[in-house]
Order: C-alpha cells, then sequence, then structure tokens
C-alpha cells in the first residue's frame, strides 16, 4: 500500500515544529497584530527582545576570539592576516561611499522633504537630547584610543568588538610566534571553547520567536502605524535606495566571486527574518559566522571581516544618513548647493564610522554633519525622531547583506574562499562541516588522511610520530 500523506494541518504543524524560519515568521505576524490591537499591553513586552538580545551579546566577543585566534593558526601567516584587514578597509570604504552617493542621488531625485516647510524653533529639541543620551561621537583619536583594549577581561565585559579582536590578533601570533611544540594544548582548547560557544548560541536561538514577537509587538504598540502614512514619501524611498544599493551588491558579489546574493539570501533567510524582527544585526552574528564559514569562507577572513564591518562598513546607515540630511534640509527649506553636498559625503564617510553601540548614533552623526555645512539647524533632526525606528529594518538588511558580500569579496581576493563549496552549499546540497577531516591535530585526521604529522602552520614545527620499534627476534 502506498505511504500515507500526512495532513495539511499536520504538515503545518510539523513545519511550525521543526522550521525556526516558520516559528520567526509566525512570531513577527503575531507581533503586529498584538500591537496593533493591545498598544498599550504591547508596549510591555519590549523585554522578550532585549533580553534575547543580551543573551546572544554575552557569546559574540568569546566566540569573535576563538575564531580570529583559530583562523590566523590555521592559515600559518600574519602577513596575509594583516593583507585581509586592509583590503577589508577598502572594500569597507568603496561600499559604505557607493551608499552615501546612492542616498544623495536618490533624494535630489525624488526630494522627499520638499514643500513641508517646516518650522525648526517649533520642533522639540530636548526629544533628541533624550534618544542620545547627551552622549556625542568620538574623535578620531577617541576611536583610535577606544579600540585599544585596556584590560584583557575589560574587552570581553564591555563587549568591545574591536578590542577583543587585536586581542584575538596578538594571542594568534603569539601562537605562530611559540610554535606547537611549546604550547601544543592551547589551540585545541581555543577550537573546543568555539564549539561550546555555537552550542550555546543553538540554545539561545531557541527564544528567537519570542524575541521577534516582543520587540515587533512594542514598535507597532509603540509608534502605530499611522508614521508610516505621514512619512510615507521619505519610507518608501529609503527601502527603494537599499533595495537598489543591494541589487548593486548582488551585481558586485556575482562578478568578484561569481555567487549569487539571492541564493545567499534564502541561505541565511532564518537570520535575516530574526535581524528583522529585532532591529539588531548583532543578534544573529554568531549564526551568520558559522554559515559563512560553512559556505567556504576560511576562518581568518570570517573572523576579521565580519566583526570589522559591524564598525566600519554601516551601507545602510550610510544610506538613511545621506537621504536624511537632505530630507531635514529641504523640509526646511535651505536648498544645499553641490558643493555643499559633496561636504555631507565627506562628512559622514568619517561620522558614520564606529558608530555602533553609541545610543542615538544616527542623529549624533546628523547633527555633526548639520553643524559642519551650518546652514541647516541642529535642532531639525527632531524630524526624524517619529520615524528612524521604521528606518531599522531597511538598515539592518542593508547592513548585514553589505558585510558578508564583504567577507565573501575578501576572501576572493585574498584565496580565502572555497568556491566550488560556497556554490554546493548555497544550492542547497549537503555538505560536510568545514572542519571535517581538516584539523591534523591531536591525532585527528588532517587533510591527506595523516594523524599529527603536519605542522600546524608555517613557522610551526611538526610533531612527528614516534616510531614503533620491531620486537626483538625469539632465540633460538
Amino acid at each position: 500500500m502506498p505511504p500515507s500523506v500526512p495532513s495539511l494541518p499536520r504538515r503545518l504543524a510539523r513545519t511550525l515544529r521543526t522550521s525556526l524560519f516558520a516559528q520567526v515568521t509566525c512570531a513577527l505576524v503575531l507581533g503586529i497584530v498584538v500591537g496593533k490591537l493591545w498598544p498599550d499591553t504591547a508596549t510591555a513586552l519590549q523585554p522578550l527582545g532585549d533580553g534575547f538580545t543580551r543573551l546572544i551579546k554575552t557569546v559574540i566577543s568569546p566566540l569573535v576570539f576563538c575564531v580570529v585566534v583559530v583562523g590566523i593558526a590555521k592559515a600559518g601567516d600574519l602577513k596575509a592576516f594583516g593583507r585581509i584587514g586592509v583590503k577589508a578597509l577598502i572594500w569597507f570604504e568603496i561600499a559604505s561611499t557607493a551608499a552615501l552617493v546612492i542616498g544623495l542621488v536618490a533624494a535630489n531625485v525624488v526630494g522627499p522633504g520638499k514643500g513641508m516647510n517646516v518650522d525648526p524653533s517649533s520642533l522639540n529639541t530636548a526629544a533628541v537630547d533624550e534618544t542620545t543620551g547627551g552622549g556625542h561621537l568620538p574623535t578620531t583619536t577617541e576611536f583610535v584610543l577606544n579600540a585599544l583594549p585596556q584590560s584583557f577581561i575589560g574587552a570581553f565585559a564591555e563587549n568591545e568588538l574591536l578590542q577583543v579582536l587585536i586581542l584575538a590578533c596578538l594571542v594568534g601570533a603569539a601562537l605562530l610566534h611559540l610554535g606547537h611544540t611549546k604550547v601544543p594544548k592551547i589551540l585545541p582548547a581555543i577550537e573546543q571553547a568555539q564549539d561550546i560557544i555555537f552550542a550555546v548560541v543553538g540554545f539561545i536561538m531557541r527564544l528567537a520567536p519570542l524575541a521577534v514577537f516582543g520587540a515587533m509587538a512594542h514598535l507597532v504598540g509603540n509608534y502605530g502605524l499611522g508614521v508610516m502614512r505621514t512619512y510615507a514619501k521619505l519610507i518608501v524611498l529609503c527601502y527603494v535606495a537599499a533595495a537598489l544599493f543591494v541589487a548593486l551588491l548582488a551585481v558586485a558579489l556575482k562578478l568578484v566571486t561569481g555567487l549569487s546574493l539571492w541564493k545567499f539570501l534564502r541561505y541565511i533567510r532564518e537570520e535575516m527574518l530574526l535581524a528583522l524582527g529585532t532591529a539588531s544585526t548583532e543578534s544573529v552574528m554568531p549564526r551568520v559566522m558559522q554559515k559563512l564559514r560553512r559556505a567556504g569562507a576560511r576562518d581568518d577572513a570570517v573572523g576579521l571581516v565580519l566583526p570589522t564591518g559591524y564598525s566600519f562598513n554601516l551601507d545602510g546607515a550610510s544610506l538613511y544618513l545621506s537621504i536624511g540630511t537632505l530630507f531635514i534640509a529641504q523640509a526646511v527649506g535651505v536648498d544645499l548647493s553641490l558643493g555643499q553636498q559633496v561636504t555631507v559625503v565627506l562628512v559622514l564617510m568619517l561620522t558614520s564610522k564606529g558608530m555602533a553601540g553609541i545610543p542615538g548614533s544616527a542623529f549624533l552623526a546628523l547633527s555633526a554633519t548639520a553643524s559642519s555645512l551650518g546652514a541647516i539647524p541642529a535642532g531639525a533632526v527632531a524630524l526624524l525622531l517619529g520615524v528612524d525606528r521604521i528606518m531599522d529594518s531597511m538598515r539592518v538588511v542593508t547592513n548585514l547583506l553589505g558585510n558578508c558580500v564583504a567577507v565573501f569579496a575578501v576572501s576572493r581576493w585574498e584565496g580565502a574562499l572555497d568556491t566550488d563549496r560556497a556554490k554546493k552549499v548555497l544550492d542547497g546540497e549537503d555538505v560536510s562541516a568545514p572542519d571535517d577531516g581538516e584539523k591534523g591535530l591531536g591525532g585527528e585526521k588532517g587533510p591527506r588522511g595523516e594523524t599529527g604529522t603536519e605542522a600546524l602552520a608555517p613557522g610551526i614545527p611538526a610533531q612527528k610520530p614516534k616510531e614503533l620499534k620491531e620486537p626483538a627476534p625469539e632465540a633460538g
């Protein structure tokens, strides 16, 4: 007899039980419904999203440290790691500048703020101070000093990714310098710690639907859907410009690596939906790192490019800042010349760096840009208070995709990308984990089946296996 086909309700129940994507989608829709119908109750659900983000943040720093140290040690070439860093910064600057230019061109063509005729003196600038907490963007000197750790433990305790990256580079370089014979147990221990952290991430991810439900319900309950009608032109422009930039990323990825961005989107659809729901790219960093490694990007490239991109490659934020600056100018009736708009690009190229983790950083960057021009009242940034949270989804998606494309592109540029493996993974083929059969340590099989006979990395001497002595022939 042919096997019975499960009924539709059973198939849906099984999908909902086994698919994180289905769970997060349902939570997203449910959060919107609850936020619309019961806004007062919905605003109290924010701790669900905040709690999940806190749990994820606890594992980001140790995970980045482990991945970078292992990546440097296995690559065995600190100079190659330095080249990856330089190439990443070049890519970041090109991508973020392209985002700024696209934003300026789009705002000039559409003119989202034209005809509003807003009187800046009528705006509540105190709300901006409340959002930013009275903070300020760091100067170049402050930014560089803040990237240097004051203590080993402090960098992890304060979740300062750039400081953790520097520590990881130092530890990885020390491992290469000392060699496997002097510290034979350190690298396997770090690899095991990395496996444990990924397992913890798996446990935390089970709470993702609750986080998305709470965050979305709070957003809709607190801001409502009416703000979308008020700022419809600006919102549509930002999302269309972001779509154009993502299409540009897809072309760049195809030209540089031969990979399809749309297949990659399908590959990380769960992480993308979670980032959308929680309005945070940090909530998905561990999972995205894991998936990039599985898709053929080498550990050292993933460990350096992705975390650094969280501070230096905020493409979505750059797009929003350029559009937002022109929107404010148009709304208050200021016509910026071409020279002033070039100044906007140059200022935002600096102010958009290091924004991650600073409360109200978008408003701080906009205020700094307005002050540098001298033509726009700094208090006019209050115009964007009502719509800023709605833009989070656009910024999150664009930032995340921009950094993932940067990982693939820089990896390919440096020869640290297994393109064949990447294509198989993105096509949905079942491919073994990247570390399978490639450890070459502690008696485990290396790339050619040897057990511990190869060097850990260039410059680290190999440990030869002890020769087995032949038994002495018996007398007589």
